[in-house]
């Protein structure tokens, strides 16, 4: 069974919140992905804002291109803004576990896919957060020759450091049969995140709502439930070795002009992150945050920005 999460539509009054263009109903753009059964298809929706050099936005959980849309707004006037929502995440169609493999690899072919389709295959910046910033560089390690640009904030791309005890709740939402039902039936995940995350500043209703309705019932839930489960810590966890093949691959990208945008008071993507994304990437420009969470966009957007225009114009494209 594919479901489809209306989303912010379906309630007056949101749609300032996501002002962007839609050409089929409540969805921006969407493109087609097989199911895994070969019998159907499962819609990948995303945002494509603005003409330019691309800019591509790559989101996390329990998150969707919402996180992205001030961002956008400031950017596309100059940049092409290209913004997935994960399938099973945002306005993407949500399918049960029958019909899509909630894998690592799935991830990075849909994204893979998705870029062939709009034709970017060159001069690409990508913007990291979370689970985004695996899939992203799992991308960028196929590809190091179309990545011109960086932009990095609060997610890896490489084996959890040495140093970082994995997070309690995290272990519970992975491991435990507790933890996949609070998941589930009660939205623990999407709902705590939606407090957790931002440190600085509590979100206001409107905001915090537009995080949670794709996710409003169980069905629509199970991306957010196998994003967790999925989490790769050991060799025979499926999606390790595209880890190990990723950050093997970071060498790669020592010349590629990177910024890292941190949040100080993220409890999963913390200092010891940081640190590993500065070993790899000596020559990156750095700002942190130390009273931000997670939602780095969220606490101190106006800031983070500006840092990000300043980065861009710094780097043209040539």
């Amino acid at each position: 069974m594919t479901t489809t999460s209306i989303g912010p539509f379906a309630e007056p009054g949101f749609r300032h919140l996501y002002p962007f263009r839609t050409e089929t109903g409540d969805r921006s753009h969407v493109f087609h992905r097989p199911d895994r059964l070969g019998r159907s298809t499962l819609a990948l929706n995303y945002l494509d804002e603005g003409a330019g050099d691309p800019v591509v936005m790559l989101h996390g959980n329990p998150t969707w291109s919402f996180y992205y849309r001030n961002l956008v707004l400031a950017l596309r006037d100059s940049y092409r803004c290209v913004a997935p929502d994960h399938i099973g995440c945002g306005l993407s169609d949500k399918p049960a576990e029958a019909l899509y493999d909630y894998s690592l690899k799935s991830r990075v072919d849909d994204l893979e896919a998705l870029l062939d389709h709009l034709g970017l295959r060159e001069n690409l910046t990508l913007v990291l957060h979370d689970w985004g910033g695996m899939i992203g560089m799992g991308f960028a390690a196929r590809h190091p020759e179309r990545i011109n640009r960086l932009v990095v904030s609060n997610t890896g791309a490489f084996h959890l450091p040495k140093a970082k005890p994995f997070p309690w709740a995290l272990r519970l939402g992975r491991n435990t049969r507790l933890g996949a039902w609070l998941i589930l039936k009660k939205n623990a995940f999407c709902r705590l995140a939606a407090r957790w995350c931002v440190t600085r500043k509590s979100l206001p209703d409107d905001v915090r709502r537009m995080y949670l309705m794709p996710y409003d019932t169980p069905e629509h839930r199970v991306a957010v439930l196998k994003f967790v489960q999925t989490i790769p810590l050991a060799p025979a966890d499926p999606g390790y070795d595209i880890v190990s093949a990723t950050e093997a691959s970071l060498a790669n990208f020592r010349a590629v002009p990177t910024l890292l945008l941190w949040g100080m008071r993220d409890f999963v993507f913390d200092r010891h992150f940081l640190a590993d994304w500065q070993r790899h990437f000596p020559h990156a420009e750095t700002h942190t945050w130390p009273d931000c969470g997670h939602y780095l966009l969220e606490d101190a957007g106006d800031e983070v920005i500006m840092r990000v225009r300043e980065f861009l114009a710094k780097h043209p494209i040539r």
